[in-house]
């Protein structure tokens, strides 16, 4: 069965405990098999080149994020990785490149400062580095919602500088040239959910990246809307969890660096 394609990053082992694994997950491959995605996962690309299964996810990362990723190697760790998380024991960073000079002070955002309805949802943002264009922000959300940090950057003026559907259109006339995986909703006012959760992105057949095969029938529908053989992730990046007596970090990203 052919799959929709993700970027050709590695899928960096950052620590290999006993009970524990973490990689630097890359942007483009979703954490677990979902819609059509099977073997471009991470999971099933550890099997596959590091024969590492089974493994637990202990906390989800969007399709187009990249960064911290950690998995339990057995249901006992997950289940006590699981009860840290829900008794509120858990700290999360993310680092983001957005639109902008950043204020210089910490900036907490809440749902009664957004669109987002529901349950309570509330990111801390600190500004790491500006040069005038752009500014890295960390980022740490204190609820994990879909879209949560998207969202509330967006909420400050500051959205994150490539991500095509929370930037007005001043601002994507001015944003780095490339390609998202949300750009081709966001030019035509559509939805698209990077939660593999939602199975509900579109796809169409680009010719001259994909063969047809006779007896295939997913063929037409691989590539997802709008690639063209650059897509690049979110300018989003997980870097750090910290939980009671253990601590996982990521590097950061190159884009991280303003020089």
């Amino acid at each position: 069965m052919h799959e929709p394609p993700v970027m050709a990053w590695d899928v960096e082992v950052l620590q290999n405990e006993p009970d524990v694994l973490t990689v630097c997950k890359p942007a483009s491959v979703p954490v677990h098999p979902c819609g059509q995605y099977r073997k471009n996962t991470v999971l099933g690309i550890l099997q596959a080149e590091y024969g590492l299964a089974p493994l637990y996810p202990i906390h989800r990362l969007d399709r187009l994020v990249s960064g911290l990723l950690i998995m339990a190697k057995n249901p006992a760790k997950a289940d006590s990785f699981r009860q840290h998380i829900e008794a509120g024991l858990v700290q999360k960073q993310y680092v983001a490149k957005v639109v902008g000079v950043f204020l210089d002070a910490e900036v907490g955002i809440s749902n009664g400062d957004t669109t987002l309805k529901g349950k309570a949802a509330c990111t801390k943002f600190t500004r790491i580095s500006t040069n005038g264009i752009h500014s890295i922000v960390l980022c740490e959300p204190v609820t994990g919602r879909t879209h949560q940090i998207r969202v509330h950057l967006q909420c400050t003026g500051h959205p994150i500088a490539n991500d095509m559907l929370y930037l007005s259109d001043d601002v994507v006339n001015r944003s780095t040239l490339g390609t998202t995986a949300d750009r081709a909703a966001a030019l035509s006012g559509g939805s698209p959910e990077t939660s593999c959760e939602s199975h509900k992105e579109e796809y169409k057949y680009c010719s001259e990246d994909f063969s047809i095969d006779p007896m295939c029938t997913h063929c037409p529908n691989l590539a997802p809307n709008g690639y063209d053989g650059h897509e690049e992730g979110l300018w989003l990046h997980c870097v750090r969890y910290t939980g009671p007596e253990w601590v996982y970090e990521c590097p950061y990203p190159d884009w991280a660096s303003l020089t």
